[in-house]
């Protein structure tokens, strides 16, 4: 049995609902994993805060927070404890432990047993109604219902009311009322019954075997006239009166119900145990629309969902919150934990243009929808955020029409991505709603330059590199980012800085590989980000010696270096390094003015970036002629792609007797 009965403070929160609902922090949904085997009984205890949740299998109850945390588990001689039961007060909370036959009264100021009540055999449930605790007790085929007198010093303990249940019945009341209801569990066809106790003895007042089948849980109305029945079958929640059991509505749910919960102030959560359907639908009393439904989510590893447990469900006395106990497919109990359940979820929807040109005005439009419609002239806030207003900048509230639709115009002062965000706060009867639309308003293209694009620099050279940048809005500053070529160096930032009157920003680089410098303007408000790029060459640097001559002249314009006939040429590179470079050494002959190609090949370099090359044959074939050669780093054919191409001096020789 659930939480059924009120404090006084708690009655006056439910009388000025809309005021307490108004002052109530939000708190989100939150799912924390119990200490549990099997569920049986869900209380809320709203003095205390905290929820009481009875563990047949595991023999025990245990205690949580609002938040789902356990402060506390009773283990002590409380094997199969079943149903639970709060005082009016919250201060006592009675259980029905099953296989000691006795009733546990624990103080919840404390949460420890400060006494118990030896009753008939296995009893199950437990029911204050008419100044006494009823019991639902019996195994199989010796069902019945019993008392306690909680106002005797003896608690004098009455039997045997009522013998026609085949096992022990489940029972419920509204608090303070002298109408108890009594239900077969898991019974098909399902039968209850209702009983006047005003006298202290039960006595039948009506009794039906229209509730379905397979009952799983039922409540009465805190008004004591109706009782919602959960049953595997029909696909609803069934309510029935409670003056003679006859059908007095119905609500909506879907297959199967196993579990119904009825807040002080009549609203109700009819659950199910659905793999694939909402699990929870919140109602007001009397309404054929849901305001809220929930769906819980999948924690096992199985296609369905988590599944509500039987009498799973319980409402805080001021009816903010609804707590749900779960479980997935390996057995994993959880406590859920809902906000504001009684409240209509709302739905806003925001629809802006996706561009428009700054400074222009716009319109943006959308609609508020909700099981309940929005009170008359409710209004929504609007905020704007931009590159101007980071952290947003509230617009003038926008009123919903009759229909739920909204429309306003606004006039971006900035361009970029501009979100509209609206929301509506909430009220007694709906939950806080928030949605949004970004629109891309345009900026202006700003002038931005960098110099130097496609020249080629000697190796080492210290480069100027000035980025010039036209009229912005506020921000004038510049990156300079400079990119080596060659996956082995980084893009680097090289300069950043506020750009001189003239709107210039320099920088000098030291080139050693060709480079892709880029200059980059973040953008403002009113000017879009720009980035350009200029990309440089740098040379290699490369020399080339000849020896084993043996004499040089000046010559023919040029100086020669003469080999004897036996003697081969040896040509020596240095050229600036890379991991797999090769040199071209090159070869030309002279014949009648001109110059023509000998020959060319490649030849690694070492890791000192030194390559020896002798050139070798019989040289007396070439004595007389006129020589020269010459080393160069082609980019691509040189290995990498790191330089711009780069040819060495000329050499010349001839050969001699």
């Amino acid at each position: 049995m659930r939480m059924r009965t009120l404090t006084a403070a708690t009655t006056l929160a439910v009388l000025f609902s809309s005021a307490a609902l108004a002052a109530t922090p939000a708190f989100a949904d939150t799912g924390k994993i119990l200490p549990i085997k099997q569920s049986g009984d869900i209380v809320v205890d709203g003095v205390h805060q905290q929820v009481f949740l009875s563990d047949p299998s595991n023999g025990k109850i245990v205690v949580t927070d609002y938040a789902g945390n356990v402060v506390k588990q009773l283990t002590t001689d409380l094997s199969g404890v079943d149903g639970l039961e709060l005082s009016a007060d919250s201060g006592t909370l009675y259980a029905a432990v099953q296989d000691v036959d006795a009733i546990a009264v624990i103080d919840t100021a404390t949460d420890t047993e400060s006494t118990r009540y030896s009753v008939g055999d296995k009893p199950r449930s437990v029911a204050l109604a008419g100044g006494k605790l009823w019991f639902g007790y019996g195994g199989a085929a010796e069902g019945n219902i019993g008392s306690v007198d909680l106002a005797s010093e003896t608690h004098e303990v009455t039997l045997g009311q009522d013998n026609s249940w085949y096992a022990a019945p489940l029972l419920d009341a509204a608090p303070g009322s002298d109408t108890l209801v009594a239900g077969a569990l898991g019974q098909s066809p399902a039968e209850i019954a209702s009983y006047d106790v005003s006298s202290g003895t039960a006595k039948k007042l009506a009794s039906t075997r229209e509730a379905g089948s397979n009952l799983g849980d039922l409540q009465v109305t805190p008004d004591g006239k109706d009782v919602v029945v959960a049953s595997g079958a029909p696909y609803y929640h069934q309510v029935f009166k409670t003056s003679d059991l006859t059908a007095d509505g119905q609500y909506a749910s879907d297959a199967y119900p196993n579990s119904v919960a009825i807040a002080p102030n009549g609203t109700v959560a009819a659950g199910i145990s659905g793999s694939y359907e909402p699990d929870v639908y919140v109602y007001r009393p009397g309404a054929t629309t849901s305001v809220r439904q929930y769906d819980f989510p999948n924690t096992g590893h199985t296609s369905g969902a988590d599944l509500l447990a039987d009498s799973g469900l319980a409402w805080t006395p001021d009816a903010s919150r609804l707590f749900a106990v779960t479980s997935n497919s390996e057995g994993v109990y959880s406590l859920r934990e809902f906000d504001a359940p009684a409240k209509a979820a709302t739905t806003l929807t925001v629809n802006a243009p996706a561009s428009a040109p700054r400074a222009k005005k716009l319109t943006v439009t959308g609609k508020a929808t909700s099981a309940i419609a929005l009170p008359a002239g409710a209004r929504l806030t609007v905020t704007r955020t931009d590159l101007e207003s980071p952290n947003g900048k509230a617009l003038t509230p926008v009123t919903v029409k009759a229909d739920g639709t909204f429309s306003f115009t606004d006039t971006p002062p900035a361009g970029g991505k501009v979100k509209y965000t609206v929301a509506y706060t909430g009220d007694a009867d709906h939950a806080a709603a928030k949605a949004s639309d970004t629109v891309d308003v345009s900026r202006a293209k700003p002038a931005l330059t960098i110099g130097n694009n496609g020249k080629v620099y000697s190796y080492g050279a210290d480069v100027k590199f000035t980025a010039h940048l036209g009229s912005t809005y506020k921000n004038r500053t510049v990156e300079i980012w400079a990119d080596p070529f060659g996956s082995d160096k980084p893009n680097k930032l090289v300069k950043k800085g506020t750009v001189n009157s003239s709107g210039n920003l320099s920088v000098t680089l030291d080139l050693k590989r060709d480079t892709k410098v880029t200059a980059k303007f973040a953008g403002d408000a009113r000017y879009q980000p720009r980035s350009v790029s200029s990309t440089v060459g740098a040379k290699v640097k490369v020399s080339t010696s000849v020896s084993r001559q043996y004499k040089t002249k000046s010559t023919w314009g040029h100086t020669y270096y003469f080999f004897h006939k036996s003697k081969n040429p040896l040509f020596t590179t240095t050229m600036t390094y890379f991991p797999g470079r090769k040199q071209r050494l090159q070869f030309q002959v002279y014949y009648q003015g001109t110059w023509y190609d000998a020959g060319s090949q490649y030849f690694p370099l070492g890791s000192n970036g030194v390559s020896k090359v002798e050139l070798g044959g019989d040289h007396g074939q070439d004595v007389g002629w006129r020589f020269r050669a010459r080393s160069s780093y082609l980019n691509s054919s040189s290995g990498d792609t790191v330089n711009s191409t780069t040819h060495g001096a000329w050499k010349y020789f001839t050969f001699t007797s």
